[in-house]
């Protein structure tokens, strides 16, 4: 029997990584565009290459090595990217990251438009946080509301169906005519007498 397991007590436990979860967020985001730029770089390629190959007639993609990427964002733009990253809830960045990968399916936009798609997702996310912050505040508010008592709603409230201001020509047919049968389920109204 080995002992080495039993040594172990002695070592230090794994942690967990000392990020917060915010720059674990905008890291994850951030990664995802450059995944998805590199993407749609390699299939623009792809397809001149298959235009080429059709214009020409002959194929030397296999001669050719893989370019490197061309096309990168503005350090400017990188910069407003990161500070809205920073923004969005980590319960938001899984639904924002599909989101941003069904839009890039549906559009097949060019390189050069992809940092635009990814910050139009972004702030289609904040948009619902906020949305769903001040529906969360509302209900908050509604539940820490006082609530007033029925009887004291009874004794200001006073039910007068037919009572009313506006004289009519229906409401002088009406007093002449007698009332007609209700049902049994319906109580019976009665506008009160003029003397």
């Amino acid at each position: 029997m080995s002992l080495i397991p039993w040594l172990r007590w002695n070592d230090t436990p794994p942690r967990l990584s000392a990020r917060s979860p915010a720059e674990m967020v905008l890291e994850t985001l951030m990664m995802e565009l450059a995944g998805q730029m590199r993407e749609v770089e390699r299939q623009q390629r792809e397809r001149r290459s298959a235009v080429r190959k059709i214009c020409t007639g002959v194929d030397y993609s296999w001669l050719a090595s893989a370019p490197r990427p061309t096309y990168d964002i503005s350090p400017g733009e990188r910069l407003q990217l990161e500070d809205v990253c920073a923004k969005i809830h980590p319960s938001y960045c899984g639904p924002a990251i599909l989101r941003f990968r069904q839009l890039l399916a549906e559009r097949e936009p060019e390189v050069q438009e992809v940092a635009r798609l990814f910050r139009s997702v972004l702030q289609e996310a904040l948009e619902k946080m906020k949305q769903e912050e001040e529906a969360h505040k509302l209900t908050r508010q509604w539940s820490l509301r006082p609530r007033g008592s029925l009887s004291s709603f009874k004794t200001r409230a006073r039910i007068a169906p037919f009572a009313s201001d506006i004289r009519t020509i229906s409401e002088d047919v009406e007093r002449d005519a007698p009332p007609p049968p209700r049902t049994w389920s319906m109580p019976e109204f009665r506008a009160p007498q003029a003397d």
